[in-house]
């Protein structure tokens, strides 16, 4: 909160650009879904290169949308995997429980039931979680691909109880931000981005700017 109250309105910008992406993309014929899964986790590695920034003094600016996307391509791939690891577990989870397909255009919040989308959720939190560092470490540490899973996974295994607790309150902020239509995931993107941020500063002992 402390960095989110440094810049509310950016931030929330930031948050609106990461949905209407989601959303957009999602619209694109055949492919949408997909490239969605691909493209947003970029955009919202932006959030966290934006709390950095403000976590260094520097102002918060609505080009950070974008900023990720200049990263090397093997730190690209890091983040886009990481993100298609929980997508697929997501995935899975939707079809075996419900038998519907999260990459087809055609579903809709209808075809999954309320436990199904708990079970989506809870599953999607838990895979998230050992993979949860690695935009940090390739990102801000120029880690290798694979340096940066083997971190993330190190320092998950070091703070296992505290990161559930932390994915617990984040999926909790995200549902939380479903129930207002979508609208309340503008606040929520930052809010659990600069929280990722501050979480990886902690279990890293991170030293990059006041707090």
């Amino acid at each position: 909160m402390r960095l989110f109250k440094r810049a509310p309105v950016v931030w929330c910008a930031l948050g609106f650009i990461t949905l209407a992406a989601e959303l957009l993309l999602q619209l694109v014929p055949g492919v949408g879904v997909a490239a969605s899964k691909v493209i947003v986790p970029v955009i919202e590695c932006g959030m966290l290169l934006g709390a950095a920034a403000v976590d260094r003094g520097a102002p918060l600016e609505i080009s950070y949308a974008m900023a990720a996307f200049r990263a090397s391509a093997s730190a690209l791939a890091a983040i886009v995997v990481s993100a298609l690891l929980v997508f697929g577990a997501e995935a899975l989870v939707a079809y075996a429980i419900a038998g519907v397909n999260l990459l087809s255009p055609a579903t809709e919040d209808t075809d999954l039931t309320t436990s199904t989308l708990g079970a989506v959720f809870a599953v999607g939190t838990l895979v998230s979680l050992p993979v949860l560092f690695v935009p940090f470490a390739v990102l801000f540490e120029s880690a290798s691909f694979g340096r940066a899973f083997a971190t993330s996974a190190h320092g998950f295994a070091l703070n296992v109880l505290p990161l559930l607790l932390f994915g617990a309150l984040a999926l909790l902020l995200i549902v939380v931000g479903l129930l207002t239509f979508g609208v309340g995931l503008i606040a929520v993107f930052p809010l659990v981005s600069a929280a990722s941020y501050a979480a990886w500063k902690d279990v890293y002992a991170v030293g990059t700017g006041s707090s």
